[in-house]
């Protein structure tokens, strides 16, 4: 449809819900309708977003958060309530945004991005919005978006500051290349010794206001409804926000050539199983037959296979994912002391695997897995868990 006609059909039905947005000559709303997003983070960011998101018209968003809602979310998060204190952020949310915009689908998922939301919904997604607080969880998802050949828009804020970047990784700088060496030492001093989740490190709590939240998650929404489009976008580069001062300016990322997220996976086989259903050996067993008898499952996060206490020299075994495992209950129940994981990430000949579901071991639901054999690879994606995952989402 030409622009003139566009707007003709609007002016004659200006009642319409989309009626303004479609003066803009290049706006398609059935592409906003189709479109499938991934939002990580429930909090300050994230509200904004998903409310940005649902007045727009988006069809689809699997929207991702850990916590519960605090009385301190109240005064920065638009869509929660104080009687909502005490219930997922990320449920809460998708009910919000059903409520400004019904013909939405939203499906919440609470748990640890890290380690529990499979590679799958990376690969489904159209854009990748990202607002969190924390360096480990950026990796995660800078890792996941490379691996699935996706843009991820992250978007950062602290006191009256902002800031919101775009990543492609398959043609310019990812997250990481941004990473600096204190950057490292930080994300390391945010695991314990014991490499679980710190219960006091989570607890720590970023100054922020709504302000600076709405400023930047709008600038991040706009990058997303601009690459939906097909239209320039910041990738590579950063929207900074000097709250302050009101200024703002762009900076552009520079590409580390020795930098290893980069690197799309492929090819990758779409296979009809279940992560719960499928038994290691028999997935073993495929992959073999496609690789080689030495060929290995590779992981993507540790597995914990247990914990061993040095100091009572026990060893507790526990087969989980490593998120799913926080320092409380890393601790040894006899003597008080960390205990140590005993981890893997290949799976190869450990017969006390072989006889456990995927998911027994941690792997978490729609996720895509790796077979190596030397330097060879094939990559499986667990498509039997999509609807499960997507919950009222039917695209």
């Amino acid at each position: 449809m030409s622009d003139v006609l566009r707007i003709a059909d609007t002016e004659k039905n200006d009642d319409h819900r989309f009626a303004r947005f479609e003066l803009i000559g290049w706006w398609d709303q059935p592409r906003l309708a189709r479109a499938r997003i991934l939002l990580i983070g429930a909090g300050a960011l994230g509200n904004e977003i998903l409310k940005d998101l649902a007045l727009l018209g988006v069809g689809n968003v699997l929207v991702a958060d850990l916590d519960t809602i605090e009385h301190s979310n109240l005064s920065r998060s638009v869509l929660f309530r104080a009687e909502d204190c005490g219930r997922p952020k990320s449920e809460v949310a998708a009910r919000r945004a059903a409520d400004i915009y019904p013909d939405i689908r939203v499906q919440p998922f609470q748990g640890n991005i890290v380690y529990d939301l499979g590679l799958g919904v990376y690969r489904w997604a159209d854009v990748i919005l990202a607002g969190l607080d924390n360096r480990e969880a950026r990796v995660a998802i800078n890792q996941a978006a490379a691996r699935a050949g996706k843009v991820w828009i992250d978007g950062a804020i602290e006191r009256l500051d902002g800031v919101a970047r775009v990543f492609d990784p398959a043609t310019g700088p990812c997250y990481e290349c941004t990473m600096s060496d204190v950057d490292w030492q930080m994300l390391e001093a945010r695991r314990s010794c014991a490499l679980l989740s710190r219960d006091e490190m989570e607890q720590g709590k970023v100054p922020t206001t709504p302000t600076t939240a709405s400023i930047v998650a709008g600038i991040q929404t706009q990058e997303a409804v601009k690459l939906l489009h097909g239209l320039e976008v910041l990738a590579g580069r950063g929207f900074v926000f000097e709250g302050t001062t009101h200024q703002s300016y762009v900076v552009s990322y520079t590409r580390k050539e020795d930098c290893p997220a980069h690197d799309a996976d492929d090819p990758v086989e779409v296979l009809p199983l279940r992560v719960g259903e499928t038994r290691v050996g028999d997935f073993l067993e495929r992959v073999r037959g496609d690789l080689g008898p030495e060929a290995v499952i590779e992981t993507n996060t540790d597995l914990l296979a247990s914990l061993h206490c040095p100091k009572c020299d026990s060893d507790e075994p526990l087969l989980t994912s490593l998120g799913k495992v926080t320092e409380r209950q890393g601790r040894c129940p006899q003597c008080g002391e960390d205990r140590a994981p005993e981890t893997y990430h290949t799976i190869g000949q450990q017969e006390a695997l072989l006889d456990h579901t995927l998911a027994e071991l941690g792997v978490p639901a729609w996720d895509v897995l790796a077979g190596r054999c030397g330097l060879r690879q094939c990559f499986y994606e667990f498509a039997g868990d999509r609807e499960e995952v997507l919950g009222v989402i039917r695209d």
